[in-house]
């Protein structure tokens, strides 16, 4: 028996979870010249972003991304 999420480097991250890294990282600001969308750029909130993000499949596909190419950057300087 295999484990369905084995493959998947998301498996078991929520998107808050997600969200709140890259803004804990980057910023709003520095989140909204990573991704350009408005979530990131008008009166940003993690609950906005979710909502949005959530409603919107190719926004959250970028969020994503970036989430995993900011993981990899973080853990080449840790070690």
């Amino acid at each position: 028996m295999t484990n369905p999420g084995a493959n998947d480097p998301l498996h078991g991250i929520t998107l808050k979870h997600i969200v709140t890294e890259l803004e804990a990282f980057y910023g709003w600001e520095g989140l909204a010249k990573q991704i350009d969308i408005n979530c990131f750029k008008k009166d940003p909130s993690i609950n906005s972003s979710l909502k949005f993000l959530r409603r919107t499949p190719w926004a959250r596909d970028k969020v994503e991304a970036l989430y995993l190419k900011t993981e990899l950057k973080k853990r080449r300087n840790k070690g």
